[in-house]
């Protein structure tokens, strides 16, 4: 087993530096390869990775089930720590889909976990959220308050 994950470390970190060239990006054979490695240290359970996957397949995957699989990633990276993970998420939340409609509950949720681990956006996002100009559902002036004073924003 140690084998294999030295050996899959060492192929994701050759598959990010090809993924800064754009030769190698636009080569199909290559891309195919590279995608493989950055889904196999992201069945390593290895957090960067599953973000950093996540967040290729959900911008730049090709159809439905790449983009889901992309957000199951993110979910995946966000519930283990990953601040622009759960920021990502809480943004999807907040859009309204084919699959389904925008859910500024579940979107709060998201962003808080994100501005737990010091997202500099989340703050902002939530104060819209929570705000009087937010969702009903969650509009709250105490949480409002809250995200203010713990970022120094002003309202």
């Amino acid at each position: 087993m140690f084998w294999w994950k030295w050996r899959a470390k060492l192929t994701y970190w050759l598959a990010r530096q090809l993924f800064k060239q754009r030769w190698a990006v636009e080569n199909p054979k290559i891309w195919e390869w590279m995608q493989g490695q950055f889904s196999r240290m992201a069945a390593f359970e290895d957090v960067a990775a599953r973000a950093f996957y996540g967040h290729l397949l959900l911008h730049k995957g090709q159809g439905l089930g790449a983009r889901n699989e992309g957000i199951r990633l993110l979910g995946l990276a966000a519930r283990a720590g990953d601040t622009r993970s759960a920021y990502q998420l809480g943004v999807i939340a907040l859009e309204d889909s084919l699959q389904q409609p925008a859910n500024p509950q579940h979107a709060a949720e998201w962003l808080e976990l994100a501005l737990q681990g010091g997202h500099p956006l989340a703050a902002i996002k939530l104060q819209q959220l929570y705000g009087p100009e937010g969702p009903e559902a969650v509009r709250d002036a105490d949480k409002l308050k809250r995200v203010a004073a713990a970022e120094g924003l002003s309202l």
